[in-house]
């Protein structure tokens, strides 16, 4: 009984992947108290939970703020986050108390460059609403003109944010026959951006000369809204949107004004605000519109090597060793 006393109280938001879940369990210097269903925590059950842990286990639809950490008290330690992204961490507050945080970079760049192609060329070829035809009936002959789309081949690519998912969305598109790259960004990255060939160029040039736009940056005060009328009204009639970074970086009114009057050709996105998305939001109304579920990293090894990490994260932060992936404050 004494060794359970001192045990450190570890909460866990969520059911995570069984190879995490696992290393959590097995250790010898934790106890696990856990959300073990798949759906999200309630917030009165995260303020209740938290109480008294020394590291908390978290993932991005957990909004971690003030309140939240205020209910966890000083004895906190350490929170390990199960995703690339941090927008839903109170970073000040965080840094201001002296916790540590991880998490999970790298590991999810290629699940989620996969991703960001199969939703570029899912919009791009219409496949839903030709997928629709084949059920309804709609599908009576070959039609010359029916259901026709817009290719890559020839095209110019932009990409607002040339980081490691960028890099990587760019190094599959290439053998498509993509004729030019440009990017957009804080500065330019003139190596990353030589594999490529890609052009450093403002957004507003970005906007108006790209066939395709696939945003992969970061959510921040300065990318909060960076997709906005000014931008859509700039882009072609014919052009892609593909969004796969955080819904806030959309303006979604003026995206769905931008497909309704057929000023954009289409759009595809994995993130959405809020998600889930409701039914009865007016972007599911639209044919040009393809909205997943915030899929960019669910393959069964990415998933797994994220829960990993996170795990080894915490399981560090604990120890007051260097975690494998620490983000600093």
């Amino acid at each position: 009984m004494r060794l359970t006393a001192r045990l450190m109280k570890v909460f866990i938001t969520r059911r995570i992947p069984p190879e995490g879940q696992a290393l959590l369990d097995q250790a010898k210097i934790c106890k696990v108290q856990q959300w073990n269903t798949d759906e999200p925590i309630p917030r009165e059950d995260l303020l209740k939970g938290i109480s008294g842990a020394r590291g908390l286990l978290c993932l991005l639809s957990d909004k971690i703020d003030k309140k939240v950490l205020d209910a966890a008290g000083s004895n906190l330690k350490v929170i390990s986050t199960l995703s690339v992204g941090v927008d839903h961490l109170d970073l000040v507050e965080i840094k201001k108390r002296g916790i540590r945080v991880g998490y999970t970079p790298d590991v999810l760049t290629d699940a989620t460059a996969e991703l960001a192609v199969a939703l570029l060329l899912t919009t791009c070829r219409r496949l839903p609403e030709a997928i629709g035809e084949v059920k309804n009936g709609g599908w009576t002959s070959w039609k010359p003109l029916w259901l026709c789309g817009y290719g890559l081949t020839n095209s110019t690519v932009g990409i607002i944010g040339l980081g490691r998912i960028g890099q990587a969305i760019a190094r599959r598109l290439k053998p498509f026959g993509v004729q030019r790259f440009l990017y957009t960004g804080r500065q330019p990255k003139p190596e990353e951006a030589a594999e490529f060939q890609a052009e450093f160029v403002p957004i507003h040039q970005l906007a108006a000369e790209s066939d395709f736009v696939v945003v992969t940056c970061a959510l921040t005060s300065e990318t909060k809204g960076l997709c906005n009328k000014d931008f859509f009204q700039k882009m072609k009639n014919t052009a892609v949107f593909i969004n796969i970074s955080r819904g806030d970086v959309v303006n979604q009114e003026d995206l769905y004004q931008a497909l309704l009057n057929n000023q954009i050709g289409a759009a595809g996105l994995d993130v959405t605000t809020p998600e889930p998305l409701p039914t009865s939001h007016p972007l599911l109304s639209l044919k040009n519109c393809v909205i997943l579920p915030h899929v960019g990293s669910a393959t069964h090894g990415t998933r797994n090597t994220m829960s990993v990490i996170a795990a080894n994260n915490l399981l560090a932060g604990l120890k007051d060793e260097p975690m494998p992936s620490e983000f600093k404050l």
